[in-house]
């Protein structure tokens, strides 16, 4: 069969499968992107990473800045409020000017701009989705971060807009491809819609029609057949995977099949399920440390283990444990023979937040121009995807 897609270019980068992990709050860190990368190729971009942190060594954004030893190609999300800061934050993280404790990160290979982001701690201070609405601002950073990568390739990802009065993204996606980004990962909700509604991705195909880079379709990728619908659709170069990999890494096998003309595998019984869990609680805890790793373990047991019936005291001794032979002995207890139970696939994981008016500045949406006066967000305090 005959490949479903040709490779993403993205400048001196070749992208295959063109599917790319989305950037996700306290979700995609090195031990996630390292499960994730071993059952398929394509791009997979770290959790978003404030660029005033950066510049000013913030320790917490400085470590969401690291990678896996192997980690190749280093694929990192950056946000902020002010071209200077983003323009500084670039040039650290290109250069290789960043240390962690002492040692000195590798330069990133690929730098992802988040437009996208409608979490209040975000959007209050003109940041994520908010920001493309004020588009001189927006074409700073944009050509900040273009300049200081050279020739390192940035790509920007945004959503539709603030709310449905207040589309932004085919201005925002034209003004970036005019400055030279190369590709463009659109999420076809607005901030507003958080994750409630289904995405329209119809808004996607706008997209592709408006812009001569390539376009990532983001939005209901919940199984591979999902990504089939979207290129056929809307045109898209590649897509991006967000909540459909919750829990189940496993989704970038099957979308590496689909795109290679192969037949997508069935999905794993309860015992390759556990398997996994347990992989990724002893990755955890090698990153982070033992307490640390292991309270992050607990917001990904309940996607593991979601449709199985496990038991309600099993998910919560699961979320008690304090050491990694625990994990272990608990997980000894399941029937690993348990089928996947096909009624769950296209449950929701991760957010699920309705439709909710969106967090801004006090007259944000009066003026399109450049603020004179906007608040930089701080990396450490910052979460949301």
């Amino acid at each position: 069969m005959e490949p479903l897609a040709p490779p993403l270019t993205l400048g001196p980068l070749t992208v295959w499968p063109p599917f790319v992990l989305a950037p996700m709050a306290g979700v995609t860190d090195a031990p996630f992107r390292t499960l994730c990368r071993r059952h398929g190729g394509g791009l997979y971009v770290s959790e978003m990473v404030g660029a005033r942190g950066l510049v000013e060594g913030n320790s917490t954004s400085v470590v969401k800045a690291g990678f896996a030893p192997d980690e190749t190609p280093r694929s990192i999300q950056l946000y902020g409020t002010a071209a200077d800061d983003v323009g500084r934050a670039v040039e650290l993280l290109v250069g290789g000017g960043l240390t962690d404790g002492g040692t000195r990160l590798e330069p990133v290979d690929h730098i992802d701009l988040n437009f996208g982001c409608p979490a209040p701690k975000v959007t209050r201070h003109g940041g994520g989705a908010a920001l493309p609405w004020r588009t001189g601002l927006y074409t700073d950073i944009v050509t900040a971060a273009v300049r200081a990568a050279g020739d390192v390739p940035v790509t920007v990802k945004t959503r539709l807009g603030v709310d449905d009065d207040h589309h932004t993204y085919l201005e925002a996606g034209r003004i970036a491809a005019d400055l030279g980004v190369a590709a463009i990962a659109l999420h076809a909700r607005t901030a507003e819609q958080r994750y409630g509604p289904p995405a329209d991705w119809s808004h996607i195909a706008a997209l592709v029609d408006a812009v001569d880079v390539p376009v990532l379709g983001n939005g209901d990728i919940w199984e591979a057949e999902d990504a089939r619908r979207m290129l056929a659709e809307t045109g898209c170069a590649g897509v991006v995977v967000g909540r459909g990999c919750l829990g189940r890494p496993w989704l970038f096998r099957d979308l590496q099949a689909l795109f290679e003309g192969r037949e997508v595998p069935s999905p794993p019984d309860l015992g390759e399920i556990v398997d996994l869990l347990i992989e990724h609680a002893e990755l955890l805890v090698a990153w982070h440390g033992p307490a640390k790793g292991l309270r992050e373990l607990r917001k990904n047991t309940g996607w593991y283990l979601q449709g199985f019936p496990v038991g309600g005291e099993l998910r919560r001794r699961l979320n008690q444990v304090s050491a990694l032979a625990e994990v272990h002995g608990l997980l000894t207890t399941v029937d690993r023979d348990l089928p996947f139970d096909e009624a769950v696939r296209r449950n929701a994981r991760g957010h699920t937040t309705p439709p909710k008016r969106v967090t801004l500045p006090e007259g944000w949406l009066d003026s399109r121009e450049t603020p004179t006066e906007l608040p930089a967000l701080a990396g450490s305090t910052v979460s949301g995807g």
